[in-house]
C-alpha cells in the first residue's frame, strides 16, 4: 500500500517513516508538514492511505481530510493524533476520516491497523470510541442476535472475511447482514456502525 505521512513534527514523521517503511507491503510515498501540503501531495501521489495529524499550523488535519475526500474519495484517511476528545473525533469522522488512532499507541501496532483499513474495516481507538458513548442508541435493540454479533466484530475492526471465518458464514451473508445493520442503525459506513455499537 502507498502511504502518505502528515504531521507537523518532523521527528514523528521520521519515526513513522522508518518503522512503517520496514513493512514489506507498505511504501511511504511522501511526507507533509501541514494540511495544505497534504492535499497537494494527495493530488499528485494518490496514496492508498493518508496517516493524518489533527492539530497543525495553517490548514489542520480535519480541513485537509474534508478536501481530500471531496477530491479523492478512494483515499483512506487514518487520523493519528494526541487528541481523544469527543469534538475532535466527531469533526474528523464528519469530515470523512476512515479511522482514528491515538499517538499513545506503539508505532508497531499501526501497521496491522492500516492493513485492516485497506481490507475495508473501520478502525477506531478503543478509548476514543468510549468518548462517544454518552447516549444509548435505541436502534441496537432492533438487531437480531446474529446482527449484534456481526456488529460487534465490525466494531472490533475485523474485515468481512475475518467475520465470515469466525462465525462460519459466507462473505456474501456477512455483506448482506452488514447492509441490514447499517440500514437499521441509519449509518453510512463501518466507522459509524462501530460508533453506534459502542454507544450501547
Amino acid at each position: 500500500m502507498k502511504l502518505l505521512l502528515v504531521d507537523d513534527d518532523a521527528l514523528i514523521r521520521k519515526s513513522l517513516a522508518i518503522s512503517l517503511g520496514k513493512e514489506t507491503d507498505i511504501r511511504v510515498v511522501g511526507q507533509a508538514s501541514d494540511g495544505a501540503e497534504a492535499v497537494k501531495l494527495c493530488d499528485s501521489l494518490i496514496p492508498d492511505i493518508c496517516l493524518m495529524d489533527i492539530r497543525m499550523p495553517g490548514m489542520d488535519g480535519i480541513a485537509a481530510t474534508r478536501l481530500i475526500k471531496q477530491r479523492h474519495p478512494e483515499i483512506r484517511i487514518m487520523m493519528l493524533t494526541t487528541f481523544d476528545d469527543k469534538p475532535n473525533i466527531q469533526q474528523a469522522l464528519a469530515a470523512g476520516a476512515d479511522g482514528y488512532l491515538i499517538k499513545t499507541d506503539k508505532i508497531a501496532q499501526i501497521a496491522p491497523k492500516l492493513r485492516l483499513m485497506m481490507a475495508g474495516a473501520g478502525v477506531m481507538d478503543a478509548n476514543a470510541l468510549k468518548k462517544l458513548t454518552q447516549t444509548e442508541n435505541p436502534a441496537l435493540a432492533s438487531l437480531t442476535p446474529r446482527e449484534r454479533d456481526i456488529a460487534r466484530l465490525v466494531a472490533q475492526g475485523m474485515s468481512n472475511k475475518e467475520i465470515a471465518e469466525q462465525l462460519f458464514l459466507g462473505e456474501a451473508t456477512i455483506r448482506n447482514n452488514i447492509s441490514n445493520i447499517m440500514s437499521k442503525l441509519e449509518v453510512e459506513n463501518r466507522t459509524q456502525l462501530s460508533m453506534a455499537y459502542f454507544q450501547n
